[in-house]
């Protein structure tokens, strides 16, 4: 095959975003055990910011991390994504339980969630929530206060 039908191979965002917090995990896991949930934080904020900009989306932040607690952040109403493509409302936490991470503990996570532009509840400088996210499908027949058993 010659260059002239090489083909770009596809972009996905449910992969591209997989991409994203994989490299929050990873940046985070050099920090894992060290008694340093701001450094882990840190480097995990940084990688994810790094690897969404390559994204193709306008993404606007509308539920960041670190407000409450002065530790490195992806803010509200910051602009993420490489600006190319469709308008999203973006969730995220690049680590969900830094003292975990800190601490050498299991059960952190790196989370992201991205929506159509207005579409995603805004909870505004709220602390913490009870949430979970489904597909439009399960919109309605999840209960987040429902037992597991």
């Amino acid at each position: 095959m010659t260059d002239s039908h090489a083909q770009k191979p596809d972009r996905n965002l449910a992969l591209e975003l997989v991409r994203v917090t994989e490299s929050a995990a990873l940046a985070a896991s050099r920090w894992v055990g060290r008694g340093d949930k701001n450094g882990a934080d840190g480097a995990a904020v940084e990688a994810m910011r790094t690897v969404l900009a390559t994204v193709p989306m306008d993404g606007l932040v509308v539920i960041g991390e670190g407000e409450k607690d002065d530790a490195p952040m992806l803010f509200n109403g910051e602009a993420v994504g490489d600006g190319s493509s469709t308008k999203t409302d973006v969730a995220v936490d690049p680590i969900d339980g830094t003292t975990l991470t800190s601490l050498g503990l299991g059960n952190a996570i790196s989370v992201i969630a991205v929506s159509e532009r207005n579409t995603m509840f805004d909870p505004g400088p709220c602390m913490y929530m009870e949430k979970i996210a489904v597909g439009p499908d399960a919109a309605g027949s999840i209960d987040i206060t429902a037992s597991p058993t």
